[in-house]
């Protein structure tokens, strides 16, 4: 892959300091082509990056020791593509968001960031077989019509959606709360290993990046922002679940949900988001004919 000048050096700084492009707007107003960083006082840079100076003072010395790593050559040789914001690879759907990943860090096959059709299926850790079940209805005619599963390789629903999408012969992509290095949870190290070698992994993190309560609320924005279309299949009213659904309603996504049995507290989240308009889904044509 080719990168600028300017690429290449945001990959040092973001290594550094891991936040979405949005924060180095200021940055790039001041310095566009990146080669004054080392030169701003400690109060500027803390001024132009939105921290503390104890902060600026800290990724400014990072920044000098890991300039002269070869970043590019240390990510391919475990496979792992970085795509800066400003490169023409990255999807155009992420530049639309008001904090769009600075870079992603992508392993597998690009083209699926490229392909024009992708639907994200969501839902609680804690998915049933009704959840298993109900993707055999609904898989099936998305892989049909070139549609690109889209999750978050979490337990439950997300592993449904991935494993189907792989058994019916469908390509999917895994959007990770953390680096490239790691896995969670770990019984989807193997899942991983898959998707990473013959489908498509993507995270905002570099790879030393590890889990944490934080990467995953964070990383909901991305799986709505590369998909058409949210399908809602298990999920408690207050979840994780529902913090993609926000933002696919911010960014005017067509949001699709899974009736559930009453007496299930799964089928809550569902039911609701039907309540307020969403769309009821029994069969992936219906997610098809929206999309067309």
């Amino acid at each position: 892959m080719n990168l600028t000048e300017v690429e290449k050096r945001l990959l040092v700084l973001h290594y550094v300091f891991p936040v979405p492009a949005n924060r180095f707007t200021k940055l790039y107003e001041v310095d566009p082509e990146l080669i004054q960083f080392s030169t701003f006082p400690t109060e500027k840079l803390a001024f132009i990056l939105n921290i503390t100076p104890k902060k600026a003072s800290k990724i400014k010395g990072s920044v000098a020791v890991n300039s002269t790593l070869p970043f590019e050559e240390l990510y391919d040789s475990y496979g792992i593509i970085p795509i800066p914001f400003t490169n023409p690879l990255f999807p155009k759907s992420l530049l639309t968001m008001i904090d769009p990943p600075a870079v992603l860090y992508v392993q597998g096959n690009t083209q699926l960031l490229a392909e024009k059709m992708k639907v994200s299926i969501i839902g609680s850790r804690k998915a049933t077989f009704y959840s298993e079940k109900s993707l055999t209805f609904i898989v099936p005619p998305l892989v049909k019509n070139n549609v690109i599963i889209v999750s978050g390789l979490a337990s439950g629903a997300d592993t449904f959606a991935h494993q189907s999408a792989i058994k019916y012969g469908g390509k999917t992509i895994a959007v990770l709360g953390h680096g490239l290095f790691h896995i969670y949870p770990r019984e989807n190290s193997t899942l991983k290993d898959e998707i990473g070698k013959n489908h498509l992994l993507v995270t905002e993190y570099p790879p030393y990046v590890r889990p944490e309560r934080w990467t995953f609320p964070m990383r909901n924005r991305i799986i709505s922002g590369l998909s058409n279309a949210i399908i809602v299949t298990e999920a408690a009213k207050k979840s994780g679940t529902m913090s993609t659904v926000e933002h696919a309603l911010e960014h005017g996504k067509d949001v699709f949900a899974v009736p559930g049995p009453i007496t299930s507290r799964l089928s809550e989240g569902p039911n609701n988001l039907i309540s307020e308009g969403a769309e009821p889904l029994s069969n992936g044509y219906q997610v098809i004919e929206t999309l067309r």
